[in-house]
């Protein structure tokens, strides 16, 4: 449902004019379509989310070799500029693009990139030597699983993946003895 008057930056939209929101007006369906404005929403959102995280890996990288600066510890770059690159040039434009299959498709590369990011910092965790301190990794780590949990999320509730509902399995009922067969007559 579109607005009625045509809106600029600096106008202001009157309530009578402008369309209720279908997550206030309706109840929540089971519908994987986005409207316009939402997909629109979730562009801005997760493509900040995905950009973000490709800075934070190629900061944690920098921060790594920063500690440490030797020819041996700049295999941290590795992971993280391919992380980056296919966070900013893949899967960033797909998540931006204004089309569902799209941002769709974006998402779960971004979700991909983030377990793989993910496993590279938990290799660097487990190595028994590290030339820069363990707790950049382990920040590294926090923030892949971060990544995971917005990408994932964005997939789920967003309707791009549906989730299979069970099947509704009857439960017995069991009579808990709140004292319905007492006698509260004594006395009376």
């Amino acid at each position: 449902m579109a607005l009625t008057q045509s809106v600029s930056a600096f106008s202001t939209i009157k309530p009578a004019v402008a369309a209720r929101s279908s997550l206030v007006s309706s109840p929540v369906s089971s519908s994987t379509s986005l409207n316009v404005a939402d997909l629109d929403t979730v562009a801005l959102v997760a493509g900040q989310e995905n950009y973000g995280f490709a800075a934070v890996a190629l900061g944690e990288a920098l921060w790594s070799f920063g500690q440490a600066p030797s020819f041996s510890n700049a295999k941290v770059f590795i992971p993280a500029v391919i992380a980056a690159g296919v966070l900013g040039a893949v899967s960033g434009p797909m998540i931006t693009s204004g089309d569902a299959s799209s941002a769709a498709l974006g998402l779960e590369i971004a979700t991909g990139v983030t377990v793989l990011l993910g496993a590279s910092y938990l290799a660097r965790l487990l190595a028994p030597f590290s030339p820069s301190p363990k707790e950049i990794p382990f920040l590294g780590l926090l923030f892949a699983i971060a990544g995971f949990i917005a990408f994932s999320q964005n997939l789920v509730v967003d309707g791009f993946v549906t989730l299979p509902n069970l099947p509704s399995i009857p439960l017995p009922q069991i009579p808990l003895g709140l004292g319905e067969d007492i006698d509260t007559s004594y006395g009376l």
